[in-house]
């Protein structure tokens, strides 16, 4: 973005916008202060006319809402960055994008509407691959854990060890399978849910979005309702070639302590004794608030304007507007 002139970052903000990026490949492992502190640097390389805050040290106005825990990936992680000059999203999503490490990925970028971010995310759609686990016996832990009223696990903090039941925030699960082929690349999962929610190639193609090569940073393009894209394929996260591979697909509401997903594999060890044979790799394919039917909308989503009265001197509501997954 141009440098020409440099705004004043104490001005007041005249623009918020909100961006979705991913987190892939060995930067899953990277905590979210690193995170944060590669997005600064990468905003001001770009020459983005950030808002600051006042005071003796000012920060720049950046709002984050609900970071993935340290050691998944992520397709669906956001944030809310204010500016005092106007530009255009498009632009900054790609020179942003530009400035950030290999791993970290501008998905999208779209002004900020509808009130606080964090209040549009309030669940999570992870996907977890198992390598080794025969996706029968997943699924039978699955059962278990969906029959469960109530499913308690140990987990240590730094206070200590610390029960949580999980069965509360888990509010769908399912398992698949799949077998890496010989070149090591997971093939077609066998699952009919599971495949209509992650399509294949021929499948995208024939939609006529644009399937991008595997060599490129920005190959994942999933986005909420018609516009899905193919992840980037890296070696780093295919499983052994030949090895069954168990997959669970799992909407997780957040709540208070969060509800991680290896909270969720310690929740199919207490209630079926699965116990992976190697560590598994989640993923979060998407967050946003849950509907009635148990889908996540789309954060991102423009709010509708609230209808105009009708005779009897009654308004409508403003909705979120846009496709659930």
């Amino acid at each position: 973005m141009s440098r020409q002139h440099e705004p004043n970052p104490s001005a007041a903000p005249v623009q918020r916008l909100r961006l979705r990026y991913a987190k892939r490949g060995r930067l899953r492992f990277t905590s979210h202060r690193d995170v944060a502190r590669a997005f600064e640097r990468a905003l001001r390389r770009a020459g983005v006319p950030m808002a600051y805050s006042q005071g003796f040290n000012p920060h720049p106005k950046i709002s984050w809402a609900g970071a993935a825990p340290t050691g998944v990936a992520s397709e669906a992680e956001y944030v809310e960055i204010q500016l005092v000059e106007r530009v255009d999203p498009e632009v900054l999503r790609a020179e942003l994008d530009a400035a950030l490490p290999d791993g970290l990925d501008v998905l999208q970028v779209v002004p900020a509407s509808g009130g606080s971010l964090a209040d549009r995310l309030d669940a999570s759609l992870w996907r977890i691959e198992l390598p080794g686990v025969d996706p029968r016996a997943l699924a039978e832990a699955v059962d278990r854990l969906l029959a469960a009223d109530r499913v308690e696990v140990q987990r240590l903090t730094k206070d200590g060890r610390r029960t949580i039941d999980v069965r509360p925030a888990v509010v769908t699960a399912e398992a698949a399978s799949s077998v890496a082929g010989a070149g090591g690349s997971p093939d077609r999962v066998e699952s009919g849910p599971l495949r209509r929610r992650f399509p294949d190639d021929e499948e995208i193609a024939s939609n006529g979005t644009s399937v991008p090569g595997r060599g490129e940073r920005t190959a994942d393009n999933v986005a909420h309702g018609s516009q899905i894209g193919t992840r980037a394929a890296r070696t780093d996260d295919w499983p052994a070639p030949g090895r069954p591979c168990g997959i669970l697909v799992t909407v997780v509401r957040q709540a208070t302590p969060a509800v991680r997903p290896d909270d969720v594999l310690s929740a199919l060890r207490v209630v079926a004794g699965l116990e992976p044979p190697v560590p598994a790799k989640a993923t979060r394919m998407a967050q946003g608030q849950l509907d009635d039917d148990g889908r996540l909308a789309d954060p991102l989503a423009p709010v509708a304007a609230p209808q105009p009265a009708t005779r009897d001197g009654e308004s409508g509501q403003g909705v979120v507007a846009g496709p659930a997954v």
